[in-house]
């Protein structure tokens, strides 16, 4: 038996070799590609900071016009994003359940916003919303204002982040088994329940993700938002706006400060994804 064991080490491999060669250079190439790009800036934007000592961070970020432009840019967004959420549902459940004319091209208009310039997206909604739009002069009439207040950048925001929730959820609708359902209904469920306790808790993870890139996404939006903003300081200035008008006027201190409160709300979202991603892979396994 020993001897068959020496026999068996000495036929089989130490150790099984790579079968795309060449780790070591694809994995410098990625840490320089990466640290170029993202470490090394972020990292020289958090070190200015710090260097800028605690009290004049604070006074930068209080000052009430920051404040201001933050709680628009973050209501905003999380207003944007549960629109997205609710609508984006809608739209991918449509698009996978269902067949009708022109379905291709619906799906294709889906994905218009990641390719369509900001400033287009922008000075198309202003043209639509504005007093003299096509949609603008009707509801002005009712006494209402779209252009120019907190109302036009939530659906510039939504325009935006709109993909994200579709491309997120359209695949677990798709893996989505409808034999579930037809036991659920067999069941004696009805449709509603059948949502409720069969699709909403497989799609819940997809779902939340999508909220969380349509959100992170809003939050930093800048070119579709200022055309139809209006721009105006304590009303409709979003936060990213105002980091350009400090760097115009030379005030690095004060960009930098809400670049970092900035920054660190990307992070925190992007955490958020990777926990629902953990969350989304416990459960497929669990099933």
């Amino acid at each position: 038996m020993n001897s068959l064991l020496t026999v068996g080490k000495n036929i089989l491999p130490a150790k099984r070799s790579s079968v795309i060669p060449g780790f070591g250079l694809t994995m410098g190439f990625t840490l320089f590609y990466m640290s170029m790009l993202v470490l090394i800036p972020l990292g020289g934007l958090v070190l200015f900071t710090t260097s800028m000592g605690w009290e004049a961070f604070w006074q930068s970020i209080t000052d009430p016009r920051v404040l201001s432009s933050l709680r628009l840019s973050f209501g905003a967004s999380f207003i944007a994003a549960i629109l997205n959420a609710f609508f984006g549902l809608i739209v991918a459940w449509v698009l996978v359940r269902y067949t009708f004319p022109f379905k291709k091209v619906i799906d294709a208009l889906v994905d218009l916003p990641f390719a369509l310039p900001t400033a287009v997206s922008g000075i198309a909604l202003v043209t639509i919303y504005s007093q003299n739009g096509i949609v603008g002069r009707y509801v002005e009439l009712l006494g209402f204002q779209i252009a120019f207040t907190w109302i036009g950048i939530v659906i510039a925001l939504t325009l935006i982040g709109l993909p994200f929730v579709v491309r997120t959820v359209q695949p677990a609708l798709e893996d989505l088994e409808k034999e579930l359902e037809e036991v659920a209904a067999s069941l004696g469920a009805t449709r509603w329940q059948t949502f409720k306790r069969v699709i909403f808790p497989a799609i819940q993870p997809s779902l939340l993700t999508g909220f969380a890139m349509a959100l992170a996404r809003a939050i930093g939006e800048y070119g579709s938002v200022i055309f139809i903003a209006g721009n105006m300081p304590y009303k409709t200035e979003i936060a990213p706006l105002l980091i350009v008008i400090k760097l115009e006027q030379f005030d690095y201190t004060g960009a930098t400060a809400i670049a970092v409160v900035m920054l660190i709300a990307a992070f925190l979202i992007l955490l958020f994804i990777n926990l629902i991603q953990w969350w989304n892979r416990r459960y497929s396994d669990e099933n």
